[in-house]
């Protein structure tokens, strides 16, 4: 757990960098309640404390939740999502190894279906605001809701990119010229593409280190990759090319750090196959025709239904014995 929490550096650096200290209120609030709920529920389940607050799963999940919030989110988002993650999502099912579902992900669909307006505010990199916020002002925000000197939360937030592209197809307009607005980037969002990078250096490590399989990864980028290739082939004026599907939202994070979570994701080979190339299609269909601009946490969610069946199907036939047929 530890490792796949230091993988998350380069990306949340860079995500520090290009669009302020929003990111690490998020991740403040979202760990201290992640760990304070944990203790709870496990002193209530009588529980020993020390050995489950320390095998790092109630701190990844709340990172997972942070990053995936909009940046600079009111402090008592990171806050219900951590409770839903840790109390509903995790601790009534047994804990760490029993959770059905993704705990992060189960909390972010959530308050996405919940606040839907609170889930969209998201901010504009720093080159793009009028004015810059430090880290007491973004505290101070988060906690009070107030700007300094009367500032506008529109001076500092703007659409996502993938956002924009599904707002602005919609009303006619053509992906070339949506590109040439300021939050787009070489390949994709600007900044968000380097935030991409960052997270797929770091999952190329875990995958480097054995900590996860390159299975998953690699059949939800790369089916990903082929469903908007075939899209930008048909209509390039409606549909974005590649590089913005996979570095323009949250598909390098839901790739190589939420997708193989090892509790609620597939276990042998093919299943994960299977399991990573309907994420990628899920995430696709999402993208282009559902009413949210991303859809790791959904598509995450409604694949791991399917888990139990991959598992019991695609198990590897044992050398030597006789592969069972129908008649038997």
């Amino acid at each position: 757990m530890r490792r796949v929490i230091y993988a998350l550096l380069p990306g949340f650096l860079a995500y520090l960098w290009f669009f302020g200290w929003g990111p690490l209120t998020n991740l403040v609030y979202a760990v201290a309640s992640a760990l304070c709920f944990e203790a709870l529920l496990l002193t209530v389940r009588g529980r020993p404390l020390w050995p489950f607050l320390s095998d790092g799963s109630a701190l990844l999940t709340a990172c997972l939740l942070a990053l995936s919030l909009p940046p600079m989110a009111s402090w008592w988002l990171p806050v219900l999502g951590s409770f839903i993650a840790i109390v509903f999502a995790k601790q009534l099912y047994g804990g760490l190894g029993y959770n059905p579902v993704n705990p992060a992900m189960a909390a972010y669909a959530v308050l996405l279906i919940s606040f839907p307006l609170e889930m969209s505010q998201w901010l504009s990199p720093l080159e793009l605001q009028h004015q810059l916020l430090g880290l007491v002002e973004s505290f101070h925000y988060t906690l009070t809701g107030q700007l300094p000197d009367g500032l506008g939360f529109d001076a500092i937030s703007s659409a996502t990119p993938l956002d924009k592209l599904r707002t602005d197809t919609g009303l006619g307009q053509a992906v070339a010229e949506i590109r040439h607005a300021p939050v787009f980037g070489l390949v994709a969002g600007y900044g968000t593409e380097w935030v991409g990078l960052g997270y797929l250096l770091g999952g190329l490590v875990l995958v480097k280190l054995r900590i996860i399989s390159w299975h998953i990864p690699v059949a939800m980028l790369g089916t990903l990759a082929v469903m908007a290739t075939a899209g930008f082939l048909i209509d390039p004026q409606l549909h974005a090319d590649p590089l913005m599907q996979l570095f323009g939202g949250a598909s390098m994070l839901g790739a190589f750090f939420i997708a193989t979570d090892p509790v609620t994701a597939a276990t042998t080979a093919r299943g994960k196959l299977i399991y990573g190339a309907g994420i990628g299609v899920l995430v696709y269909a999402i993208r282009t025709w559902g009413s949210y601009p991303d859809g790791i946490a959904f598509a995450v969610l409604l694949m791991g239904m399917t888990v139990p069946l991959l598992d019991q199907y695609t198990v590897p036939r044992m050398f030597g014995a006789r592969r069972r047929g129908w008649r038997e």
